[in-house]
């Protein structure tokens, strides 16, 4: 074959393979307009929607715009408001994201009772779960797709877009509870157990559909076992709440051991959340080789594991004190049959104060103040505040009367109260020994010198600063001393010249 011949081949397959992704490029519109007439309006429209699905999007909305501008009243005002943004939808990108979401707004507002309303909305779902990133980065667009995919759910209950929103919402929690399982994680691989347990208590609360649930549970019993005995409570709550609700984990067996091994009932498995792991189990999506090869470089998160049915919380996630805390810890003792509340919502409510004479007069007025002035006065008033609240949360326990038969001794199967006189968890548990006499003399003896040391060397620097005042004076007296004959003799060198004269 000549050389010429293959040139030619070539340019043939070359414009072949244009027009064949030229011809693919073209995407059908979703909303067109199939009444069949010459309107200009209607012309205007279907140039548009071609222009659209042919990737000419700035072309379009100019048409557009000049088919709302010239036809005010038209049939296809709506249809037209709403292609607009949907051209923006699809040329994409964070700039074209943004000026779509902004035009649906305006469609939704203006068109609120349209079937097409229900669609905007959930394309704007759609849009920020596309830019959602993994767990371990910027979660705003997760909080903002969760936000939007619940506006669908609650704003049209009954359009087709519904499900696919719940399912964007299972997604969304999935990859927010990850984020608050690696940092409960982190929080107790560095030994800081309340707050790990507390992180790990407001995604199990919070986010049940979560596919580490049952790990996130565990992690949590274990956490408030090393916070000791004044949180076995919550311990065995936690692992009550792993058998009963996630009974095909592979924990179950340790949880129950350790419910046995601690005198708790150990609890049936809730049929429905059977009924809904094992569909979890059956229909869980496998990654292929080029998913996981991928995955390092992709920003977008593995949504592999999660949940494909259950419904998803509405609510906003709450963070919560941890239960170490002392307002926490000491604040409701509880009975057997209702313990004490693990944790408290960080909601702050306040109140304006009108009148400041008292706090002018009586800057020390805290509830339990003691008096004084100062920081004393106000550390020590908070200080008996805590103590009384304390007090006052603490069951009293009375002196049975003499001739009063004995009481029944208490069942070991039930939760004990937590004691609050017993020393709160700190962040890092530690065993620090006592020093012997011997080291304390050493320390001390150490101390000394080093305090001697520190002493010899001040001295040291205050004589040499003083030897150096006196060397300067030394310097400035020899140096006045030298100009004086220079100056005395001035006088009688012009005496001649001017005798001369």
């Amino acid at each position: 074959m000549s050389r010429k011949a293959i040139r030619n081949v070539v340019v043939l397959g070359s414009v072949a393979v244009f027009l064949v992704a030229t011809g693919c490029r073209k995407k059908a519109y979703e909303n067109p307009i199939t009444k069949d007439t010459q309107q200009p309006d209607k012309v205007l429209f279907d140039t548009a929607i071609d222009d659209i699905e042919h990737g000419r999007y700035e072309r379009a909305r100019l048409t557009l715009q000049t088919l709302m501008n010239t036809y005010d009243t038209s049939e296809y005002l709506a249809k037209a408001k709403l292609a607009v943004a949907d051209s923006w939808f699809r040329e994409g990108g964070a700039h074209g994201f943004a000026q779509a979401e902004a035009e649906y707004k305006d469609f939704i507002l203006f068109y609120p009772q349209m079937e097409e309303a229900a669609e905007a909305q959930s394309k704007v779902c759609k849009m920020e779960f596309q830019q959602m990133d993994k767990s371990d980065r910027d979660p705003l667009h997760a909080y903002r797709a969760q936000e939007e995919c619940k506006q669908v759910v609650l704003q049209f209950p009954n359009s087709k877009f519904a499900p696919q929103a719940l399912q964007y919402m299972r997604d969304v929690q999935e990859v927010l509870a990850d984020e608050e399982y690696k940092v409960g994680t982190f929080y107790a691989t560095k030994g800081s157990f309340p707050a790990s347990a507390n992180r790990l208590q407001a995604l199990t609360d919070q986010y049940p559909l979560y596919s580490n649930a049952a790990d996130a549970l565990w992690l949590q019993g274990m956490a408030y076992q090393r916070m000791g005995d004044n949180f076995e409570n919550q311990q065995a709550a936690a692992y009550t709440k792993l058998v009963r609700e996630y009974p095909l984990s592979t924990h179950v067996g340790d949880a129950t051991s350790r419910l046995k091994a601690m005198g708790r009932p150990v609890p049936e498995a809730d049929p429905v959340a059977y009924a809904r792991a094992k569909h979890e189990l059956d229909n869980r999506q496998k990654r292929g080789f080029l998913s996981k090869a991928w995955e390092p470089f992709s920003s977008h998160p593995d949504l592999s594991g999660s949940s494909k049915a259950g419904s998803p919380t509405m609510d906003s996630f709450h963070p919560t004190i941890p239960a170490s805390v002392p307002g926490v810890a000491a604040g409701a003792a509880g009975t057997s049959a209702n313990p004490a509340p693990t944790g408290v919502e960080s909601n702050v409510t306040g109140t304006m104060v009108n009148n400041t004479s008292l706090i002018d007069k009586a800057p020390n007025e805290l509830p339990g103040a003691t008096g004084g002035t100062g920081a004393t006065g106000t550390a020590a008033g908070m200080a008996t505040a805590v103590t009384a609240g304390t007090a006052a949360a603490t069951p009293a326990t009375a002196t049975p009367a003499a001739g009063t038969p004995a009481a029944a001794p208490a069942d070991p199967t039930a939760p004990k109260a937590p004691n609050p006189n017993a020393p709160l968890p700190m962040n890092h548990t530690g065993t620090a020994k006592p020093l012997s006499l011997a080291q304390q003399q050493k320390a001390i003896a150490r101390q000394q010198e080093l305090a001697k040391k520190a002493q010899g060397k001040a001295k040291k620097a205050q004589d040499e600063a003083e030897k150096k005042k006196q060397q300067d004076a030394a310097k400035a007296g020899k140096k006045k001393k030298d100009q004086k004959p220079a100056d005395s003799q001035t006088p009688t060198a012009q005496t001649p010249q001017t005798s001369k004269q």
